[in-house]
């Protein structure tokens, strides 16, 4: 039996939404939330859009016990967003 890895690898999928405070600034108002799949992470923020100032649900790869992750991948968003670096 070989070392390859047949099955997928784990992701992080995750949904926030943000609102704005009496100062303007955003900050997270929902989340962040693991969603199980990305379909249901999309299904998700589009709920949230109609109601918060900003939403995005992004996946990446993710193995937490290497601590290896690999870059995100933006699955859905609308509205204000504060920079994600």
């Amino acid at each position: 039996m070989s070392d390859t890895i047949d099955q997928k690898r784990p992701k992080l999928i995750v949904v926030v939404a943000f609102d704005r405070g009496e100062d303007g600034e955003l900050f997270p108002a929902f989340g962040p939330a693991d969603q199980q799949s990305e379909d249901r992470a999309i299904r998700t923020a589009r709920a949230l859009a109609a109601k918060h100032a900003g939403v995005i649900a992004w996946s990446r790869d993710a193995d937490p016990m290497l601590g290896d992750y690999g870059p995100p991948n933006t699955l859905f968003s609308s509205g204000d967003l504060p920079d994600m670096e």
